[in-house]
């Protein structure tokens, strides 16, 4: 028998599907995920595909001659935008569509590192021929056991789930995403030896 969950692809211990609610979101979730990040145990990228039917992953690192996504891309009737706070980003509420507008609505995630999200930025031309976006308000990242260069870093799955919420005004409709990630994390920390998460991680 396999030590992985053939759904979520995570140690069967360590399975997240008990948790994993469907949501009906209008919009549609595109993920680049880098490399790296495919084995990752603790990666968010999982909840969202599993979460939400309008959800696509792809693996890469260079986008730029990536055939599906250029004929998706290239659909007149599809409103799109790369969530990532480069220069020139403007906030997602100028972006967003109107609500009851008959474009589809597309938003791009990158899922990596810092360092990684922006080797996918670089390298993908696709990627800046299209508005990039930011997130005006934004949750305080929870990923406790996991640590960003950046104090305002969030997991893959929490930028998702402010984005959701601020492009389809319901918050609450989404909150299953943020719920199924703290359930995870809090498993992985219940998994440590005494005071390794408070040594590591500087909690009491």
């Amino acid at each position: 028998m396999s030590r992985y969950c053939e759904r979520c692809g995570k140690a069967v211990k360590a399975c997240i599907c008990q948790w994993i609610e469907k949501i009906d979101a209008r919009t549609e979730l595109w993920i680049l995920q880098h490399p790296s990040e495919v084995k990752q145990p603790l990666g968010t990228a999982r909840i969202l595909t599993l979460s939400l039917p309008n959800a696509r992953l792809w693996i890469g690192e260079d986008f730029s001659e990536h055939d599906e996504i250029n004929t998706l891309l290239s659909d007149p009737e599809r409103h799109v935008a790369v969530l990532y706070p480069g220069e020139g980003a403007i906030p997602l509420s100028q972006w967003a569509p109107e609500r009851g507008a008959k474009q589809r609505t597309t938003l791009i995630l990158l899922d990596g590192t810092w360092k990684k999200a922006y080797k996918i930025w670089q390298l993908s031309a696709n990627l800046q021929t299209l508005p990039c976006v930011r997130l005006e308000t934004a949750s305080a990242g929870n990923y406790r056991i996991r640590k960003s260069p950046k104090a305002s870093g969030v997991s893959t799955v929490e930028a998702a789930y402010d984005a959701l919420s601020q492009i389809e005004g319901e918050g609450q409709k989404f909150q299953p995403l943020i719920h199924t990630f703290e359930q995870m994390i809090d498993f992985q920390i219940s998994q440590m030896p005494p005071g390794v998460y408070e040594r590591h991680y500087g909690k009491v």
